[in-house]
């Protein structure tokens, strides 16, 4: 094994579910192959036999990802992209997640242009990052929307622009600045410290700082679930212009290898 590559070399290897004031992890610096504990060199950036889904929080820190995969033994390789995404930014989703965070959600945002990762996920890696969003779930917090180009445009740095990618949208919105448009994401300690100054009644549930915040949330479902309810009565909560999308899912690229393998991902020398 290349120590060099490794993710604790390499600064990916926390995970905010473990580390929830670190949300949304840190992501890498360029694309590359997460396998296992390795962030291996790609040698191409699309691939036809897997599903493209747009990395907007912690699904883009390899050391999150590597946890979702192992908690349910997926141990096929997983390609990061880096992307130029055109008509979307990242805000804030309306719900306390029970992980410890508020996390970050799509919104609509034409012209503005920012770089994510696209993760192209086999048939097993979709069904484990779909379980961990509640897109399965009746009252899960995200659905998985197919965003159209133009609409939104996904470029990958050799001028590959795809026809569209999924992103994982918030069903109860997003929050809101003090103009009543969403608000960007700034990082989970400064967007927790600016929540808390601004509602008391968050402070009641939640404690005065950050680091509270966390502890409180973290598993207490009942406790996320009425800070939920809190934005949404307090009217912190706006539409990401996205909501249409989930509404409409094109038929999924099918697989020509076998799920879970991923044996045609590693590079030659692997």
């Amino acid at each position: 094994m290349d120590d060099d590559r490794s993710l604790r070399t390499l600064g990916l290897a926390d995970a905010p579910r473990d580390h929830p004031l670190l949300y949304p992890g840190a992501w890498p610096s360029d694309s590359g192959l997460l396998d296992g504990d390795r962030l291996l060199p790609l040698d191409r950036l699309v691939y036809d036999d897997r599903v493209p889904v747009l990395a907007v929080g912690s699904n883009g820190c390899p050391g999150q990802l590597r946890y979702k995969m192992a908690e349910f033994g997926i141990v096929s390789p997983l390609p990061m992209v880096k992307a130029r995404v055109t008509g979307l930014d990242v805000g804030v989703s309306a719900h306390v997640s029970r992980m410890g965070y508020v996390s970050a959600s799509p919104f609509q945002a034409p012209g503005h242009v920012r770089e994510l990762f696209l993760t192209w996920l086999d048939d097993e890696q979709l069904a484990v990052i779909d379980a961990s969003e509640g897109v399965p779930a009746p009252k899960g917090h995200y659905g998985r929307a197919w965003l159209p180009a133009p609409d939104v445009q996904v470029e990958l740095a050799d001028g590959t622009v795809l026809p569209g990618a999924f992103a994982y949208v918030n069903r109860h919105g997003v929050l809101r600045n003090g103009t009543g448009a969403p608000r960007t994401h700034p990082g989970q300690r400064a967007l927790l410290t600016e929540l808390l100054v601004g509602s008391p009644r968050l402070r009641d549930l939640f404690g005065v700082t950050p680091e509270e915040f966390c502890a409180r949330a973290r598993a207490d479902t009942g406790l996320c679930e009425r800070g939920t309810l809190l934005f949404a009565e307090e009217k912190q909560v706006t539409a990401s212009g996205l909501e249409g999308y989930l509404r409409v899912q094109p038929d999924r690229p099918q697989q020509t290898g076998s799920p879970g393998t991923g044996s045609s991902l590693l590079p030659p020398s692997m």
